[in-house]
């Protein structure tokens, strides 16, 4: 089990390196999230049924969200809608759009080749292709992410979201770098609903309910617990803070809690570590006045 919730770790992993895109570069939460994760799968799934490569197929479930992106990024940009109103126009406009793809509220991969088979004849124990998989997509997702971001055009996309008046005096077309943010921000939020509806077995359309949640879980709790780092050491934070925050669900589990109400338990964990910095201001007030009276 323990192995399992790794494995799930890295792949929700992909998820929060997306969202972290936008809520921490950007400074801004999207709501199409829970659009595009399960949009991903949705795409993902359909095609390998219909007979497409799993590679191929998982690819065809990133372009999708990426295509989500790009509309919110429009009416965002262009049609001056808020973000947060955009992101939800968008989500429920996808939920449409995954029942006109796939033909049915939920599609099962009983029988077909997932992107796991490919580790299928290295004899691996159980959950650990799983492992194999998440690692290769994670190294590789974050070396791309670098690479990304050490460009010009990354260095503007970071500037627009630290000071978007000082970038557009710098003529760094912000609208553009908002538009690209929430494009690849979708697509590899799209790429986490691929991967985990192949390690599922299933895509459903109402997968995406909650995952902003689990995505943001996974940031706060690598940054909370590793508190400054470099940009490199954030992202692997990111995704060491996914795996725990699947270890902190299975220990749920294993005390005896209901898993009906596992999307609450979700909430708390969350809540509880956005206030652990606030606890640890308190916590230093408190010890500095006690020093003044001393």
């Amino acid at each position: 089990m323990i192995i399992s919730s790794i494995g799930q770790g890295l792949l929700w992993g992909v998820l929060g390196l997306g969202i972290f895109m936008t809520y921490r570069i950007l400074n801004f939460p999207d709501m199409t999230t829970e659009g595009s994760f399960p949009l991903g799968g949705a795409v993902c799934v359909t095609a390998i049924v219909q007979g497409v490569s799993p590679l191929v197929a998982t690819l065809l479930g990133v372009v999708a969200g990426m295509c989500a992106g790009l509309v919110t990024g429009l009416l965002y940009t262009k049609g001056k809608i808020p973000v947060i109103l955009s992101g939800i126009l968008v989500m429920s406009a996808l939920n449409s759009v995954m029942l006109f793809v796939m033909q049915t509220p939920n599609l099962s991969l009983l029988n077909q080749r997932r992107i796991l088979d490919i580790f299928t004849n290295l004899g691996l124990p159980n959950h650990y292709d799983t492992v194999l998989v998440g690692v290769i997509v994670i190294l590789l997702l974050i070396s791309l992410l670098l690479y990304f971001f050490n460009t010009d055009f990354g260095q503007a996309y970071i500037a627009t979201g630290d000071n978007e008046e000082m970038a557009r005096s710098m003529g760094i077309k912000t609208d553009r770098m908002k538009i690209t943010g929430l494009v690849l921000s979708n697509g590899v939020i799209a790429l986490a609903g691929a991967l985990i509806s192949q390690n599922d077995g299933y895509a459903d359309v109402s997968k995406g309910t909650g995952v902003i949640v689990i995505g943001l879980a996974s940031i706060i709790i690598g940054e909370v617990l590793f508190g400054k780092l470099t940009f490199f050491e954030r992202l692997v934070a990111i995704v060491i803070g996914s795996i725990i925050y699947q270890l902190l669900i299975l220990l749920v589990i294993r005390l005896g809690f209901d898993t009906t109400y596992l999307k609450i338990f979700s909430a708390i964990v969350l809540a509880m570590c956005l206030l652990i910095p606030q606890f640890k201001q308190a916590l230093h007030l408190k010890t500095g006045f006690g020093r003044e009276g001393e």
